[in-house]
Order: C-alpha cells, then sequence, then structure tokens
C-alpha cells in the first residue's frame, strides 16, 4: 500500500512502537510519527489510540498531552478536526533524520587514524618523538626541573650539556621552570649527576627516571588522542562543496516548478475562485459552473497556494496527494503585547506590512453584497485585485524567507512556511552579485506594478558590511533597507 508521506520523504513506513523510546520522544515528535505511519490525515483522538496501542501512554493521558503541545504547527496542519503533514515541509525532514528514520543525506567523510601503538614499559628509553609529542607547546609549569631533564636526557643518550637540555626544552614549550641553575636545589642521591663543564649525566637505575618516562608516554597519547578527535577539514570541506552542490540542483529543481494561486468566495460554499498562474502572471476567474475546469487545471500544477489552502480545496474536491501547498495565512494567529493586549495578525496586516498596499483584501461584508446583489463583475473584479495583493505577498516572501509584521512599535520579520530553504533568498542574490562583480536591479517600497513589474527598478551596487552582510547601495549612494525590497534580479554581466 503506498504512504504519500514516506514516498515524498523516501523513507520506509515508521513503527511508532519502535521510536516511543528515541531520545527525541515527545508528544509532537510521536505525533509526527504516528502521521507518517498512518500515511494520512488523524484527528487527535485517532493518535492518541495509536499511542496507547504502542504503548507510549493511556489514551486519555496521551490526548491532553496532544492537546497541551500546539499540535497544529508546522510541519503539521489542522483541517477541520483532522491534522495532516506536509511532506516537503524542510522541517519534517529534518525531524526524520533526528528521529533516526533517515540517514544523514550528505555522508561524515572521516580519515581512518592508524591503530594507536602499544605503550613500550618504564624500562624501555624514551623516544625523541614521544619526547615531542608530550611536551609540544604544553604547560609544564607543575612538572619539577628534574623530570624535565630526565625527559631530554633519555631521549638523547643520557648526557648532554646543561644548556643544551634547557634549550631543547626551550624549543618544545615556553611553559617551563627549567634553567641551568637547577642542579643546584636537586637533592643528594637525584636522578641526574652534574659532571664538570656543566654537563648533566642521569642515573639509568634510578625510580625517577621510571617515573618520568611513565609521565611522559601519558601526555604523549593524550596528545595522540586529541589530534585524533580534531575535525578533519579536509573532509569538512569535501562535504560542504558536496552540500552546495546538492542545493544548488534543488534549487533548480524547486524554480522550475510550475505554481498557483486561488482566491474564492466565500470560503465555505465558493461562487466564485480567481486563478493566477505565478510564472506566467496570468490570472483567470471562474464562476461555479466552471469549477470543473478549475479542478482540471489545478492537476496540471506543482504548487498550490491560497490562504486556508487544504480547506478550501477539500471544499473543491480537489484531491491534492503529491501536490505542494503554499499556505499563505498567518503562521501564527496572534501576539501577546506588554499588559493584556492582544494583536491580531492577519493576512491583510501581513500583506500591509510587507508590501505597503492598504486595505489588501476586501472586506467579507463588502463581497457579501455583490454577491447578493447579483453584481458578478464587480465581485470578480474584486477578488482579481485580491489576488494581486496576494501574489505580491506570495512573491515577497520567497524573496525574504519571511514576511514583515508592523503595528503600532512592532517591527518584526515573520518566518513563512511556503519558502524551501534552498530557494535563493535576497542575500544569496547580494552574495553572489559582490563575489562576481555584478549589479542588481530591486523594485523598493510598496508593491510593483501588476501590469510592468519592473519599471519601478534601481540599479544597485552590493556593498560588504563585515563577513557576512550586505548592504544595496543606489546610483545616489544612498543605502537601500532591505525589508522595503519587493523583487529583485541579478543584471548579467
Amino acid at each position: 500500500m503506498s504512504n504519500p508521506y514516506c514516498d515524498v520523504l523516501k523513507i520506509k513506513v515508521p513503527s511508532l512502537k519502535a521510536v516511543k523510546h528515541h531520545r527525541e520522544a515527545s508528544p509532537f515528535t510521536l505525533m509526527l510519527v504516528a502521521l507518517l505511519e498512518r500515511g494520512e490525515s488523524m484527528t487527535l483522538l485517532e493518535v492518541a489510540t495509536e499511542f496507547e496501542r504502542a504503548g507510549v501512554a493511556a489514551a486519555d493521558d496521551a490526548l491532553r498531552s496532544l492537546k497541551r503541545c500546539r499540535p497544529g504547527r508546522p510541519p503539521v496542519y489542522r483541517n477541520g478536526d483532522d491534522y495532516e503533514l506536509d511532506p516537503y515541509d524542510k522541517e519534517l525532514d529534518l525531524w526524520a533524520f533526528r528521529l533516526g528514520l533517515r540517514p544523514s543525506k550528505v555522508p561524515v567523510l572521516r580519515l581512518v587514524p592508524p591503530a594507536p601503538e602499544p605503550i613500550p614499559g618504564p624500562e624501555i628509553p624514551l623516544r625523541p618523538t614521544e619526547v615531542e609529542e608530550a611536551m609540544s607547546n604544553a604547560y609544564l609549569t607543575s612538572w619539577s626541573s628534574q623530570r624535565l631533564a630526565l625527559a631530554i636526557l633519555d631521549s638523547q643518550g643520557g648526557r648532554m650539556a646543561a644548556t643544551e637540555v634547557v634549550r631543547a626544552v626551550d624549543r618544545l614549550t615556553p611553559h617551563h621552570r627549567l634553567s641551568k641553575e637547577a642542579s643546584r636545589y636537586w637533592r643528594r642521591g637525584s636522578a641526574i649527576t652534574e659532571l664538570e663543564g656543566g654537563v648533566w649525566e642521569m642515573q639509568t637505575d634510578h625510580p625517577a627516571l621510571r617515573s618520568a618516562r611513565e609521565a611522559v608516554r601519558q601526555r604523549a597519547e593524550k596528545a595522540r588522542h586529541r589530534q585524533a578527535i580534531q575535525p578533519d577539514l579536509q573532509a569538512i570541506e569535501i562535504g560542504q562543496r558536496r552540500y552546495a552542490v546538492q542545493k544548488a540542483a534543488h534549487a533548480k529543481e524547486l524554480a522550475n516548478l510550475t505554481r498557483v494561486l486561488l482566491h474564492a468566495f466565500p470560503k465555505e460554499r465558493p461562487e466564485a475562485i480567481v486563478l493566477l498562474d505565478v510564472t506566467q502572471r496570468e490570472l483567470i476567474t471562474y464562476s461555479r459552473d466552471a469549477f470543473d475546469t478549475v479542478l482540471t487545471r489545478l492537476a496540471d500544477y506543482d504548487v498550490i497556494g491560497a490562504v486556508d489552502v487544504r480547506p478550501l480545496l477539500k471544499t473543491l474536491g480537489f484531491d491534492y496527494g503529491q501536490h505542494r501547498l503554499a499556505e499563505l495565512g498567518p503562521p501564527q494567529k496572534s501576539r501577546k503585547l506588554t499588559g493584556r493586549r492582544t494583536l491580531e495578525i492577519t493576512t491583510s496586516l501581513l500583506i500591509q506590512s510587507s508590501c505597503g498596499i492598504r486595505k489588501p483584501l476586501a472586506d467579507t461584508a463588502a463581497l457579501q453584497r455583490y454577491l447578493e446583489k447579483g453584481q458578478i463583475h464587480r465581485l470578480h473584479r474584486r477578488l482579481e485585485t485580491d489576488a494581486k495583493a496576494l501574489f505580491a505577498f506570495y512573491q515577497y516572501g520567497r524573496l525574504h524567507r519571511a514576511v514583515g509584521l508592523a503595528s503600532g512599535s512592532i517591527e518584526e520579520w515573520v518566518p513563512v512556511p511556503w519558502v524551501h530553504p534552498d530557494e535563493p533568498m535576497l542575500y544569496d542574490l547580494k552574495e553572489q552579485a559582490f563575489q562576481n562583480g555584478q549589479v542588481i536591479d530591486v523594485v523598493f517600497g510598496s508593491a510593483p506594478a501588476w501590469e510592468n513589474p519592473w519599471e519601478r527598478a534601481t540599479r544597485c551596487t552590493v556593498a560588504p558590511d563585515g563577513a557576512y552582510r550586505y548592504w544595496l547601495v543606489d546610483e545616489d549612494g544612498a543605502i537601500i533597507d532591505d525589508c522595503d525590497v519587493q523583487l529583485a534580479r541579478l543584471v548579467p554581466l
């Protein structure tokens, strides 16, 4: 039996029972697994029943937990009492990885270190390489001067001038306390004897020598271990290049998708619907008697966008199955302000904040009057105007991966769910223009005209500001704020 969700994600159908003890398991993530396992929409009660069947929790307890976990947030969408997944949502793909339902898409490349050599016993003299591994740039101020001198003497044959021993330690690390006068403070019977001419000679049978060898080899082993767990920069670079290639290929695939926006009235039982082809910039309005044509045309598009897109398509009787859906409604319904005030977030508010369109969507009462008075032509014209505002809003979100929210003292970005992270945004265009020495045409301020969207285009250069930020600068040297940009395109060299 086909599972649409898992087919899109290209994963095996998961088992809720197998995932319930995963470290990322929570009511929300297990709800994702239950929906993936079923492959279709479910009510919260059905999800809670599956929880009980899999041994997660009793159905009553599970239902209470599900209601508290904000179950209707992306990548889950509520459609009446049903909850369904958006299989194309990047967040769902990430959760599939975090829950162990799919492997990493970019394999981690690591150089396999050689097997560690066995550590010699304390009766074996130190090798110069062992001393270098243990003492290179190490903080050895806690080591006695005798131990430091023994390490050097043991690796160099047992006899050296004091100045050469100190110089050898200096070459390895500045963090030590050995000096050529150190022998003055060594006790009688120490492991090192000072001969004539300032020469130091170690005693090969002294217990301090065995202790020095063990200490050096322990530090050398720790240094090798630290080196082995260091990130492999070469592997990281290869992985980044591979990811960039995959991202570019996916971005090209997304750019070739056919897209359409819908706007209908009334929502409960549409009498008129506007179909706006995003790529061709064409819109056609249909009355109820031509809705069969609408359903036929919708089947040809890859992406379908609308406010409350899922309930609308369900009302129209369209099986959206493998289609990508763009929900143009507000990602959140309200925001709590200081005190007890609450700001209601509407699509009209977001369009006005982002695109500068006053009254972007008609009042429902006005549209209802047109319908009741039989003024179908006026109804169609107003719906088409609304559809153009939704189109500007949709394009703004694609350019910024977010839309603006401005009300009183509030000015912030609201991420939108209809843009994939692999799709290029304004920042990517600026970065590419700067690296290639190109300029950018931008339309800023209010939404561009429908008939000729580039008639207000301004040619801009890109100026860097630090390592990760770029400014758009117009021909007069003025900086254009990113949030004001409605359209942007690279000018070919």
